[in-house]
């Protein structure tokens, strides 16, 4: 990579930092400015759990660390989701300041190639994307407890304890319990209704306490009784000590927090769905999203190409004026692809279903591409 290269990249980096920073500060700002009596009231009750009094200006200031603790892994989830706006917004703002500072015309005239101009571009593009791959495989797997925190939860470590209503597994059960714990994988006062195929119960089983170990939820004190028995049949409660079930505590809490399913690594959705019992649907909805991730990098990529003819001229253009006409192309094309590629498509396998909107947008990126005039 030459001087030119570096120039124009790291005037790209730039602009993609900043427009990150002003995304994030303002959605930070808008939260807080709406919750913030919130964020004050869960750091006097958590002053109040180590026995401390907070007062004047040590209370905002532990409000203020409440708001960066709860926070910082949302905005690594947003990364994620605003990366492919921030390249294309990016990509603008600075070819239009090379246009302004006559850059470009001092390029062209020395027969400096606008597709060798583009070049540093696309290379700064992939290696943003790597990024979004690394933390949506790595960091965000590691950090969705913290994502699925609510604003009165800020500080607190781990998932709060919730009730389940009603869950049912790839094997027909119902699974109802008064509460769930996240972090021990502990299900207390349980009830597993066992159902036949006209989804009658047919059996229901009672434990004080559920614990998943090895792929089975052993029982504390755990009892089977049949609901439908012919005449003179046993009626006694019998004991039970474990059942197995693809229902773990990862598949109770992304059914709690939606936000926790789509954090999900490659490899834990290729564990899930190596499950014999994973329902079909469940199945289906997660192999969308693990090929889906795919797709949306390359529709985001592709994206970029699009939009740099609109910038990346050979006459000075108004850059308003370009971005008028960019803006409904780009974002077009990255909700676009977002909503294609979560919704399923008859007749179609997911994998395939899922990179329509590549095959969609790949002849676009070819004809833009190379209706460069240099």
């Amino acid at each position: 990579m030459n001087t030119l290269d570096r120039a124009v990249a790291r005037q790209f980096l730039i602009n993609i930092l900043l427009l990150l920073v002003i995304l994030f500060s303002f959605v930070v700002v808008v939260d807080v400015s709406l919750n913030l009596q919130r964020f004050v009231n869960q750091a006097e009750r958590l002053a109040a759990q180590r026995g401390e009094t907070l007062e004047g200006a040590r209370r905002f200031l532990s409000a203020a660390l409440l708001v960066v603790d709860l926070w910082w892994p949302r905005l690594l989830q947003l990364f994620n989701y605003l990366i492919g706006f921030v390249l294309v917004g990016a990509m603008g703002f600075t070819v239009s300041q090379m246009v302004r500072n006559r850059e470009l015309v001092a390029m062209m005239a020395s027969g400096v190639s606008l597709y060798r101009v583009a070049r540093p571009l696309l290379l700064v593009g992939v290696g943003v994307l790597g990024v979004q791959v690394l933390n949506q495989e790595l960091v965000m797997p590691q950090i969705a407890p913290l994502v699925a925190r609510s604003n009165t939860q800020a500080g607190d470590r781990t998932l709060a304890q919730f009730p389940v209503q009603l869950a049912p597994d790839g094997s027909g059960r119902l699974w109802q319990a008064a509460s769930f714990d996240p972090v021990a994988g502990r299900l207390s006062d349980v009830n597993i209704w066992e159902r036949d195929s006209a989804g009658r119960a047919q059996r229901r089983i009672s434990a004080t306490h559920a614990t998943f170990i090895d792929g089975r939820w052993v029982f504390e004190g755990g009892r089977v009784r049949n609901l439908r028995i012919e005449a003179g049949g046993p009626r006694d409660a019998q004991s039970v000590a474990s059942i197995t079930s693809d229902l773990d505590p990862t598949a109770l809490v992304a059914q709690r927090y939606r936000t926790y399913a789509t954090n999900l690594s490659w490899r834990q959705i290729r564990e899930v769905l190596a499950s014999p019992k994973v329902k079909p649907e469940l199945a289906e909805q997660l192999t969308r999203v693990g090929w889906g991730r795919l797709s949306q990098i390359i529709c985001t990529f592709l994206t970029l190409v699009v939009s740099i003819p609109f910038f990346l001229t050979r006459e000075p253009l108004n850059p308003v004026i370009q971005s008028l006409k960019c803006a409904p192309v780009a974002v077009g094309s990255l909700l676009g692809a977002t909503l294609a590629i979560m919704q399923p498509i008859p007749g179609l396998p997911v994998e395939l279903a899922a990179f329509i909107p590549v095959l969609t947008l790949l002849p676009v990126a070819i004809a833009m591409g190379t209706s460069i005039k240099t």
